[in-house]
Formats: structure tokens, C-alpha cells, sequence
């Protein structure tokens, strides 16, 4: 199994976690973003507040990622990392 870097703040739920090693390119794709970046990405998911909602983030965190974005678009920045810098 592959190893996930972590963030800078929330540590990554497993439903996400097995989406991304499902997949061996998004490993490295997710490794290669700071740790910023893979909060923000994180943040984004956990504060959907339905499931379905959730699932499509996931779906499109995959896809950003592969397409080269390295942050989610339209989202405001994760509240909890103002708390820690």
C-alpha cells in the first residue's frame, strides 16, 4: 500500500484515503502538494454536509488532480487553519 502525506491540519478520512491509493497516480499527485494545499482539499470534502455532496467532491478532487490543480476552486480556505498559524 502507498503512503499518503498528511496535511497541515486534518488528518485524511479513510473513504478519501482509499480513493486516492486506489489509484497510483493520484499517490504521487496528492504527495506533491504541500501540506496546504492537501488541507485545503481535505477541509473541502469534510464540510460537505451531505453524502452525496461528499462523494462528488471526492469524484472531483480526483479529477483536479489530474488536470493539475493543486487546490479547490471557489472555496474560501479552510477556517480551522487560521486557528494554528
Amino acid at each position: 500500500m502507498s503512503e499518503l502525506l498528511s496535511s497541515a491540519f486534518h488528518t485524511i478520512p479513510t473513504d478519501v484515503k482509499s480513493e486516492i491509493i486506489s489509484h497510483s497516480n493520484l499517490v504521487e499527485l496528492w504527495n506533491g502538494l504541500t501540506p496546504l494545499g492537501r488541507n485545503e482539499w481535505l477541509c473541502w470534502i469534510i464540510s460537505a454536509k451531505k453524502d452525496e455532496t461528499r462523494i462528488r467532491r471526492i469524484e472531483r478532487l480526483k479529477g483536479d488532480l489530474r488536470s493539475g490543480k493543486r487546490r479547490p476552486c471557489c472555496f474560501a480556505g479552510c477556517p480551522h487553519r487560521k486557528k494554528i498559524v
